[in-house]
């Protein structure tokens, strides 16, 4: 990952009393904008914090909501018109109120707060939430936020700030798919300067460095403490921990198997959180090994999951068998197995995958072999890759872990299984019908298998216009079971989502928040950026 500053000479952990000097020695703020004055790591003793520079593992690959960036809510530049909270339950934000809704849940009204601008100081008005939406469901921008708008049929301004959706059936999910961030109408939807109402406007952003937001003065609610906050692009975990450890950074996502150092160390707070952010193996269709249903079902019975869970990702996450969290009410155990190698090499026998002389089997000239890729630089998915090719030798299916960018990655996707990581704790709606639905095959990374099935197509429909309770978790548990039939994917883990932040600088940011796979710009410790406080008072 390309970067701006100069290389650190002085390496491993350091006290906090010499994190300033070498942040100034580390860091060249000229590069990118940062007063050598104001930047946190150059701070020391009771002045009040103003600035962070946090480490983030991806970039998104657009900043544009509309487009797809932020789709469950992020606040910080641009704002929905609800948000959720800690709580995961839908609160106002740009609405001055929750919707009002009709007694057929199929009309959706939305009053917007009254005196909202723009950073561009224009005032925020119903068009814009037209546009924004009517932007999202246009076929040829082909943006995943449309996945989650299927019952709409239309939106309209009944005033300047009133906003009426109207479905063609009931969403019982629809009020998590208005905390989509609302544009100005007519705005240039390819800009990369993104407007928005939020307490931050985008200051610069180097694509494949770092984006700098800076607090917005006329910000229509409380202004934020923390002025500027500095996201460095970092995909590589090794980077990331070496970019902490010299202060050059202030807090970053890193990887369990790193935290030793930190957790030991005063000057540095270890934040852990719960997730829904499974991990899974992809097994495309097409492919002459993974689309096996042979294959697919001696992977699920005989990978040990919890001994994954305990290795590869050092005992920070548990064990998945789906993509809906068990803490969710529409959850079913249906989907959860025993491991149990003899079965899987039984499954394996009895279809006809013979094994060959050095370990791997072959049936009609095939080999059981399959390259399992990841994004090179992520080193959890490589020690997953890892467990898998260890566990699956076992069973006599040979599997090559492949590290590779994201740019080779993407064509591949409905090729070659892919360790894929996805999932979001706020509606099982949410969490299913974008990853198994056959309309959105080989989109993006929604269904990136191409997995198809017109009962399962009928149980996600089912599930999301369900607004009794009971039938909805009956839907729901008609997909986890069907799921479980056909495994398109081998869930394996939900992970632990550890950082590391700065002690004694900020506070506010340890909240019991329930992570989606979300953990970039959206993500960790600065999900709620704009409500940190200064802890040197």
């Amino acid at each position: 990952m390309p970067t701006a500053r100069r290389p650190c000479l002085l390496q491993g952990l350091i006290p906090l009393a010499c994190l300033a000097l070498l942040t100034s020695a580390c860091a060249d703020p000229s590069q990118n904008g940062l007063p050598q004055e104001g930047a946190s790591g150059t701070q020391e003793g009771k002045v009040p914090a103003q600035d962070v520079v946090i480490a983030v593992g991806s970039e998104p690959d657009t900043l544009n909501p509309v487009l797809g960036y932020a789709r469950w809510g992020d606040g910080k530049v641009v704002e929905g018109l609800l948000q959720l909270g800690v709580d995961l339950v839908p609160e106002p934000l740009l609405a001055e109120s929750l919707p009002e809704v009709s007694d057929d849940g199929l009309t959706w009204t939305y009053t917007l707060r009254d005196g909202v601008r723009f950073h561009d100081g224009t005032l925020l008005s119903a068009d814009d939430v037209v546009y924004t939406y009517e932007s999202a469901l246009d076929p040829d921008l082909g943006s995943a936020v449309a996945a989650d708008l299927t019952a709409l049929a239309a939106v309209e301004a009944v005033d300047e700030r009133t906003v009426r959706f109207t479905l063609d059936r009931p969403h019982a999910s629809f009020p998590v798919a208005t905390v989509l961030g609302i544009v100005p109408a007519g705005s240039d939807l390819d800009d990369v300067q993104v407007v928005g109402t939020g307490p931050y406007r985008m200051s610069s952003y180097r694509p494949g460095d770092r984006l700098v937001l800076t607090a917005h003065d006329d910000y229509w609610g409380e202004p934020p403490e923390v002025g500027r906050a500095t996201f460095v692009f970092a995909e590589d975990d090794a980077a990331r921990v070496a970019r902490v450890a010299s202060g050059e950074v202030d807090a970053a996502l890193l990887p369990a198997t790193s935290l030793a150092r930190f957790e030991e160390n005063d000057a540095f707070d270890v934040v852990r959180r719960d997730t829904s952010d499974f991990r899974a193996i992809i097994m495309p269709e097409e492919h002459p090994v993974a689309g096996d249903p042979a294959v697919r079902r001696a992977l699920n019975l005989g990978l040990d999951r919890q001994s994954l869970v305990e290795g590869a990702l050092a005992g920070s996450g548990r064990p998945a068998y789906g993509p809906i969290p068990p803490e969710a009410a529409e959850y079913s155990s249906v989907v959860e197995v025993d491991t149990d190698v003899p079965a899987a090499r039984a499954v394996l026998e009895e279809a006809g995958w013979q094994e060959g002389p050095d370990g791997t089997r072959v049936r009609d000239g095939q080999r059981a072999e399959l390259t399992l890729m990841y994004p090179a630089g992520d080193s959890l998915r490589q020690n997953i890759a890892l467990y898998v090719q260890a566990q699956a030798g076992g069973l006599g299916i040979e599997v090559t872990p492949d590290g590779l960018s994201w740019d080779a990655i993407e064509p591949r996707m409905s090729q070659d299984p892919l360790v894929y990581g996805s999932g979001n704790p706020y509606d099982a709606d949410l969490s299913t019908y974008p990853l198994l639905h056959s309309s959105r095959a080989l989109v993006g990374f929604d269904n990136p298998g191409g997995y198809r099935s017109p009962e399962l197509d009928a149980a996600l429909e089912s599930g999301r216009s369900a607004l009794d309770d009971a039938e909805r978790n009956a839907a729901y548990a008609e997909v986890q079971d069907l799921l479980a039939q056909d495994l398109p994917w081998i869930f394996l883990a939900y992970v632990g989502h550890d950082y590391v932040i700065r002690a004694g600088v900020w506070q506010g940011y340890d909240v019991p928040l329930v992570e989606p796979h979300e953990h970039g710009l959206q993500g960790g410790p600065w999900w709620n950026l704009p409500s940190w406080t200064s802890a040197r008072r």
